[in-house]
C-alpha cells in the first residue's frame, strides 16, 4: 500500500482535496493529512469541508511517505511561509517521489525552490510565478514531469488529474 501525504491548511479548495483523496483511497492508497498543528480542524474555502490534521509537519518525515498531494485554494499560499513545510516538500522533490499539484499548489513549490527545469501547469494567475521560479509552464489539463511531478490547472481538470495520479502510483 502506498502512503500519500496531503499538506493543507485553512481555505484549501475543497474538491481539490476531497476528490483526489477519494480516488487515492479507492485505489487502495492511504492518505494522511499534514498541517501546521496535529488535531487542528481546517476548513475548505468553497464548501466549508472540515478536515482534521493527522500530523504536524514538524513531526512528519517525508521518508515515511511515497507521494505528496498539494491541493490548491489559499492553503498553499499560507503554507509557503512555514519553513518546516518547505523542508518537508523539498524532501519529496530531492528524492523524486511523486508530487501531485493542482491549481494554486505550485505557490508552495515556488517557495520550496523545486520547480527549476520542471514541466508544470497551474491556474493561469500562478503561471508567472512558476516561470520566474524556473519552471517550464504548459497550459494543459495535466502535465507530467519525468521527476514525478504531476500537475493540473483547475477543478475542471480533476477527472484527468485523478486518473494521472493513480497511474503515477502504479509505476
Amino acid at each position: 500500500m502506498t502512503k500519500v501525504a496531503t499538506v493543507i491548511t485553512d481555505l484549501f479548495e475543497d474538491v481539490e482535496y476531497t476528490s483526489p483523496r477519494e480516488a487515492l483511497e479507492e485505489a487502495g492508497h492511504e492518505v494522511v493529512t499534514i498541517g501546521i498543528e496535529a488535531g487542528q480542524v481546517v476548513k475548505g474555502k468553497t464548501e466549508g469541508v472540515e478536515v482534521e490534521i493527522d500530523q504536524a509537519v514538524k513531526d512528519a518525515d517525508a521518508a515515511d511517505f511515497d507521494a505528496l498531494l498539494i491541493p490548491g485554494g489559499y492553503s498553499p499560499d499560507k503554507l509557503r511561509a512555514d519553513e518546516d513545510m518547505l523542508a518537508f516538500v523539498r524532501e519529496f522533490a530531492y528524492e523524486e517521489k511523486p508530487i501531485f499539484s493542482i491549481c494554486h499548489a505550485p505557490q508552495l513549490l515556488v517557495n520550496a525552490d523545486v520547480l527549476r527545469g520542471k514541466r508544470v501547469t497551474a491556474v493561469k494567475q500562478v503561471a508567472v510565478d512558476v516561470i520566474n521560479a524556473g519552471g517550464l509552464f504548459f497550459d494543459k489539463e495535466v502535465v507530467t514531469d519525468p521527476s514525478g511531478l504531476v500537475s493540473s490547472r483547475t477543478p475542471e481538470d480533476i477527472p484527468a488529474f485523478n486518473e494521472a495520479i493513480i497511474k503515477a502510483l502504479e509505476q
